[in-house]
């Protein structure tokens, strides 16, 4: 996914989000007996109610209404996922069957039963309209051998418990939903099994999530059962609204801002990693950028180190390739290009541009994305440095990525994109989706076609659910002739600082899902 990957709204949005302050104001308070209210500013528009089409932003409400089958933990975690909708699941020695058997007693906000026969008409509404429809392209057929098992047929091996925990084109929807169509979900009407239902929607103003009383999971302590969120899409907006009460959890706080609370007991922050990062792209089909020395000249004269102080204000890790770290299948061992002004000079020279010799390039990026806006200059400071004029042309990000789809020739020299995997394999996505080669540009902004790298991760993929260590052999093969060719510069991988008021317990950082908080986890006190 990317700055705007799924629709123009998902540019604002911020990962994770920030935490603070008490609850206040007309919608803040104890919700008489029935557990406190959280009020949050989020830059999270809906752009469908629909969980099948949903791509977008919309994921940070969806997320707490519908649930997968299973979900993912954190890197690190002793056991990698965790039961959601199904309780227990097995794969084939070659990972084209794959058996789940689902929790009992489980109902849809509906009121009609989480069953074989829903999670079957849920998968093949995602394989065949969802937003994420590509995530099951290798499924073939889903059995129900009884109410409580679904058994998926594969065409051929895929790692279905990372699908399944997918936080886009996995939900569990209610048939009786799905049969109604997309104008049933337009309002707001849900049908998920999640702790949440949708109370109240106002386009592009507010969402009021409540408490589903009949919840499998349960509702103990001192959870929020109601969580109002104001769409709100500047971020000193929602500095002013948390630090004059009206919210108890800001989305998108200004970072500069962040040390400060930092230092106030009121407070507790966590430093998340993410599955997102930054890349620059260079045009491979034009002038002077098919020659690979001008490429990673200019690779070499990105002064990343300066990119991560100022556009990520430090929130954020020098990338080591184009996997982020923590997601599969990143490589420690992978080196990372140095920030060199004399061996770009070098190369430059090499290529027959000496000094430069007059080149000029465009350089496009997210209008809208602030960490863009401060870093693009410092890139066109440097390769000034070396010769390189630059024209910073910043678009809104729909515009930036049409015009970079229409026509190579004509589009910009340089794209800045700020990506994220659909689901935890960066193998099977950003490796693919942002290098492979295709006859029409998508996301391989860099327009590169290299059948040696095709190759391996094309083979890669073959291996991942059945031999990982064999297929991360093979991306990191991959990752090494991406550098070597250099058609395009990987500058950081983001984290986002979450800040809570010291009473609210119970977050957690998992990378998997960073663009959505489990509501239903949060509490206050002890409890």
């Amino acid at each position: 996914m990317a700055t705007s990957r799924r629709t123009p709204a998902a540019a604002a949005l911020v990962a994770c989000g920030l935490l603070a302050s008490a609850c206040s104001g007309s919608d803040s308070g104890t919700d008489s007996g029935t557990g406190q209210i959280l009020n949050v500013a989020t830059t999270a528009e809906v752009t469908t109610w629909n969980p099948v089409k949903s791509f977008s932003t919309e994921v940070y409400y969806l997320s707490n209404v519908y649930e997968p089958l299973l979900w993912m933990n954190p890197p690190g975690s002793k056991e990698r996922f965790r039961p959601a909708l199904a309780e227990r699941w097995a794969s084939s020695a070659d990972a084209r069957t794959w058996t789940f058997h689902l929790r009992k007693g489980v109902t849809f906000h509906d009121g009609e039963p989480m069953n074989a026969a829903a999670v079957k008409a849920s998968l093949e509404a995602s394989a065949k309209d969802g937003g994420a429809a590509f995530i099951w392209s290798t499924l073939d057929t889903i059995e129900t051998p009884d109410e409580h098992t679904v058994v998926l047929k594969l065409k051929s091996a895929a790692p279905v418990d990372m699908i399944a925990s997918s936080m886009y084109g996995a939900w569990i929807v209610s048939p009786k939903a799905l049969a109604r169509g997309e104008d049933y979900f337009a309002k707001g009407v849900d049908a998920g099994t999640g702790p949440y239902r949708v109370s109240e929607y106002q386009a592009k103003k507010r969402v009021v999530l409540k408490a589903y009383d009949k919840y499998w999971g349960g509702w103990k302590g001192e959870r929020y059962r109601t969580v109002v969120a104001r769409i709100t899409a500047e971020p000193t907006a929602q500095e002013q609204m948390l630090q004059s009460g009206q919210v108890d959890y800001a989305a998108a706080l200004p970072l500069e801002n962040v040390a400060r609370l930092k230092k106030d007991k009121r407070y507790t922050v966590t430093e998340c990693p993410t599955f997102q990062s930054h890349t620059a792209f260079f045009n491979t089909t034009k002038g002077p950028l098919k020659n690979v020395k001008v490429r990673q000249a200019l690779a070499q004269a990105i002064p990343y180190d300066d990119i991560v102080k100022v556009g990520a204000e430090g929130f954020g890790a020098r990338a080591r390739g184009a996997v982020p770290a923590g997601a599969f299948p990143y490589d420690e061992q992978l080196p990372q290009t140095p920030y060199d002004l004399e061996a770009a000079r070098r190369l430059l020279t090499e290529a027959g541009y000496e000094g430069g010799k007059g080149l000029k390039l465009t350089l496009s990026y997210a209008a809208e994305n602030a960490q863009q806006a401060k870093y693009a200059p410092l890139i066109k400071d440097s390769f000034a440095k070396v010769g390189v004029s630059v024209e910073l042309q910043p678009i809104l990000f729909n515009q930036q990525w049409e015009k970079a789809k229409a026509d190579p020739a004509k589009a910009q020299d340089i794209f800045l994109l700020m990506y994220w995997p659909t689901y935890s394999d960066a193998g099977s996505d950003n490796l693919v989706s942002l290098f492979r080669s295709s006859d029409k540009p998508f996301f391989n902004l860099s327009y590169w076609k290299d059948a040696t790298y095709d190759k391996l991760v094309d083979e890669a993929g073959t291996h991942t659910a059945t031999d990982q260590d064999k297929a991360a052999a093979l991306y990191g093969q991959a990752q090494r002739r991406l550098l070597e060719q250099a058609p395009g510069a990987f500058l950081y991988d983001m984290r986002t600082p979450v800040v809570m008021n010291s009473e609210v317990k119970g977050f957690a950082c998992n990378p998997n899902y960073s663009f959505s908080i489990p509501f239903h986890q949060l509490h206050r006190g002890a409890s």
